[in-house]
């Protein structure tokens, strides 16, 4: 399993849930927020704890509901903040025990996983929307 990340609509039904429509993600986007076990190897790591991050943890959590996190629309500007920090202090994701090689593919990944994230948020903004990661 991966994590998936998406633009959501608020539910306009007024039903419990506050995620309406999903939508699809634009041609060529990726919507890769990581492979499953980076919920707590990246995500929800020490590091990233450090960075006092508050988005990227709760995907460690896995008593929210199926594992998600959800960004409610008047959040994005924090989540786009959380992610220019995790970039900027991105060495204190990597463990110190990785070879370089690996350290290196690990940085790519996060970096990459990062610009989908944020190209999500963005057409949150557009739309009104907000951002599930799951």
């Amino acid at each position: 399993m991966s994590l998936c990340v998406h633009t959501f609509l608020l539910s306009a039904d007024g039903s419990s849930s506050v995620i309406g429509e999903i939508l699809d993600r634009p041609e060529g986007v990726s919507d890769s927020a990581g492979p499953e076990s980076w919920r707590t190897k990246v995500w929800g790591s020490q590091g990233m704890r450090s960075l006092d991050a508050k988005f990227f943890p709760v995907l460690a959590d896995l008593s929210q509901p199926n594992g998600a996190l959800i960004v409610m629309p008047d959040e994005l500007p924090e989540l786009f903040r959380e992610c220019r920090e995790v970039r900027e202090f991105l060495s204190e994701l990597i463990p110190a025990d990785l070879d370089a090689a690996a350290a290196a593919r690990l940085r790519s990944g996060i970096l990459e996983r990062l610009a989908n994230v944020e190209i999500a948020a963005g057409r949150a903004l557009g739309v009104g929307g907000g951002v599930l990661i799951w």
